[in-house]
């Protein structure tokens, strides 16, 4: 059995498309004069800002400043932000069951704590590992890797869940299973996963199965 779930945020426990994507657009024509269609901006889910910002091609020297008016936009676009259907009754179920819940995300300190501390689900959590706490991000392994470092977890009896690509290639290259949050999920044909998931209610199915 899985002893250990491990979580991404954005796409997997809260609904934050439309704000981070709003923002980013709205920031990129306010300060750049930059006029980009939100399909155009999907790349930026999944992966830290500061990665995001390189690939729209801003200065290095500016992407400090360019992250910090993203997320100040980011506040205009909070009312959009959700708690996915389905995910309080999981992380409950889950604690009752002695399951160790954390968190693995590509967010920063700051904006996981403006973004998803409010809702009230780090009660559930023993361990989270931001992008502040590692030198490489997804894909690479090294969140994924911190987390049963700290934590003690056996990655033989964990799972990762997660609704990128960047989620199941950290996954697998930390030896962790991966589950995929069709929910969340843009595009769940190109995604391997061991199990893909409809709704969080689907991996509370996971509680009495024996891993094979």
């Amino acid at each position: 059995m899985y002893t250990t779930f491990i979580y991404d945020v954005d796409g997997t426990l809260i609904n934050t498309e439309l704000a981070i994507l709003s923002s980013l657009q709205k920031m990129l024509k306010i300060d750049y004069d930059r006029d980009f269609g939100q399909h155009e901006l999907l790349f930026a889910l999944g992966i830290p800002g500061t990665y995001a910002l390189r690939q729209l091609g801003i200065h290095e020297m500016s992407i400090p400043m360019a992250e910090a008016r993203w997320n100040y936009f980011t506040k205009d676009f909070s009312s959009s932000i959700e708690v996915f259907n389905g995910i309080n009754d999981l992380m409950n179920i889950a604690q009752e069951s002695e399951i160790t819940q954390g968190i693995v995300t590509s967010r920063t300190s700051e904006e996981f704590i403006n973004d998803f501390v409010p809702f009230g689900l780090t009660s559930y959590l023993t361990h989270i590992v931001v992008a502040d706490d590692t030198e490489r991000h997804k894909p690479n392994p090294d969140p994924l890797l911190k987390f049963l470092e700290i934590s003690g977890a056996d990655p033989s009896t964990s799972i990762y869940i997660g609704d990128t690509i960047y989620d199941y290639e950290c996954a697998r290259d930390a030896g962790v299973d991966f589950g995929l949050a069709l929910w969340g999920c843009k595009n769940p044909e190109q995604i391997p996963a061991k199990y893909k998931f409809e709704t969080p209610f689907d991996i509370i199915k996971l509680l009495n199965q024996v891993k094979v």
